[in-house]
């Protein structure tokens, strides 16, 4: 046999059956649930919250199941007869009209008992279906290798793709109706009045911040910006703590875990290892200095606080990776693999500029800046977390009369402004002043300088220069600078005021 005959002869059956699969699908279970449904509508409620049309495999199934939901949320009554109504006249199932099919489906329809077990059945195989789609298209690109798609980022591309379903069982993103937007809406109000303070979003530990931000709000790219030595990475690691501290984990009906209060904590710590990371933390909670731990400087009751305190930090809820120069896309692989293993509420990276963009941006920093903060601003959107990313502020503050940060301080890039929902600055007076101080003591300015630092001594403000839903405006604080500690002031009176 030639080789054209060879290619055109008939396949063995078994072998035919293999090139022709059909997607798995199960219309036997897709017909029962929707006759329970169409007979009893409270069938309905026990798969709603999982279900949704797209899931069904027959168009017309689809079709039925949107409207009989749709009527059934308005309060009126799903049958065969209201139905009919809504769906096309002269469409034809086999021979049976669409009248007669939604009658068939009623007279053939399995109790309520198992809608959900048909329902699950259903989602499994859509499921099933939408890895095939994913799985065909991670072939198809590796098979045809676009020199757009290096294997790093179709990797990185299906782990993405993959993460969505396993979050949200669909990976096709798409619009959303105004109606769960709405009942999203209503639901966060709600959990903010049942939560501790009565917060919208997750709260930061320090109760003056809160007063003035409502908490870090779900998806919030939350920029947190200073020059070096004003304490940006002490303020992070204080927060960071403070919620990982205060996690208090809520079971779900579907078996996970989801945070009442605090929540689960990633510190993405590009600039120091994780062990200074820990020694600063270990150092705020004890009150024994940092430099002391180091030094080993240190009494026998402190260290014995010191191993009081690393017991209690062990079953804290923060994760810190220490990866130096860390792309955008590794950054939110490993995020995603977090949220899917641990879980994650809130993510900080520590700081922008040690980051690293695609080498598509070449040399051209502002560019690669540009994509770090988009790239930041959409994966806190991905995976509901807020995002607080540190950044170095400009040297134009030093040169400055007034030392206080602006937002065109922001390094390096207005992208950094353009995409954070929030911009706060660190700024302690107590750290200029310091330096100001007169060599000679009997310099007539020497009484005037130490007023000024009676003044300041120990205060840091966080400057709210942004807030997409908030007003904006100054935080004092206190400082502790021996424990990198930032708290509420004792006197409430010199808390905060508005711009």
């Amino acid at each position: 046999m030639n080789d054209a005959a060879r290619k055109l002869a008939p396949l063995p059956k078994d072998q035919a059956d293999q090139h022709y699969r059909e997607a798995p699908n199960n219309l036997e279970a897709e017909q029962a649930l929707l006759g329970a449904i169409l007979v009893n509508n409270d069938a309905f409620y026990r798969v709603s919250d999982f279900l949704k049309p797209v899931h069904l495999f027959e168009p017309l199934h689809r079709k039925i199941f949107e409207v009989a939901g749709e009527i059934i949320r308005m309060g009126k009554t799903a049958n065969p007869v209201t139905v009919k109504t809504f769906l096309k006249a002269d469409d034809k199932v086999g021979d049976l009209t669409v009248a007669q099919y939604l009658a068939r489906l009623a007279a053939e329809a399995v109790s309520i008992i198992n809608a959900e077990d048909y329902g699950r059945a259903i989602y499994d195989l859509a499921l099933r279906r939408s890895l095939i789609t994913i799985g065909e298209d991670m072939v198809n690109i590796a098979f045809d290798a676009p020199l757009d798609m290096p294997p790093q980022s179709q990797i990185e591309d299906a782990e993405r793709r993959l993460f969505e379903l396993a979050e949200t069982g669909r990976y096709d993103g798409g619009f959303q109706s105004f109606n769960d937007a709405v009942a999203l809406a209503i639901d966060m109000a709600g959990q903010a009045f049942e939560r501790d303070g009565h917060l919208s979003g997750i709260s930061t530990g320090i109760h003056s911040l809160d007063g003035k931000m409502g908490g870090l709000q779900r998806s919030d790219l939350i920029v947190l910006a200073g020059r070096p030595g004003m304490g940006k990475t002490s303020l992070a690691t204080n927060i960071a703590y403070n919620i990982a501290a205060a996690y208090e984990p809520e079971v779900q009906p579907d078996g996970s875990f989801k945070a009442k209060n605090g929540g689960v904590v990633g510190f993405y710590s590009l600039e120091m290892s994780s062990e200074q990371l820990a020694t600063r933390i270990i150092s705020e909670q004890t009150e024994v200095s940092s430099s002391k731990i180091r030094r080993g400087d240190i009494s026998e009751a402190d260290f014995e606080k010191l191993v009081a305190c690393s017991q209690m930090m062990q079953k804290v809820p923060l994760y810190i990776d220490q990866t130096g120069g860390i792309s955008i896309a590794q950054l939110a692989a490993r995020a995603r693999r977090l949220k899917r293993q641990r879980g994650l509420d809130v993510l900080v990276v520590d700081y922008v500029q040690l980051m690293s963009g695609s080498k598509k941006s070449g040399e051209n920093r502002v560019q690669e800046i540009t994509e770090i903060t988009t790239g930041l601003k959409a994966l806190g959107k991905e995976l509901n977390v807020p995002i607080i990313a540190l950044s170095q502020l400009s040297r134009a503050v030093e040169s400055r009369e007034d030392k206080r940060p602006q937002l065109s301080d922001l390094r390096e890039s207005g992208s950094i402004e353009q995409d954070a929902d929030v911009v706060l600055f660190v700024f302690r007076e107590e750290y200029y002043v310091k330096n100001m101080e007169p060599r000679d003591e009997l310099d007539p300015k020497y009484e005037e300088w130490k007023m000024q630092m009676e003044r300041v001594k120990g205060t840091a403000d966080v400057i709210i220069a942004k807030q997409r839903h908030g007003p904006t405006g100054t935080v004092k604080l206190a400082f502790q600078s021996e424990f990198t500690r930032f708290s509420d002031l004792a006197d409430p009176s010199f808390t905060q005021y508005e711009h």
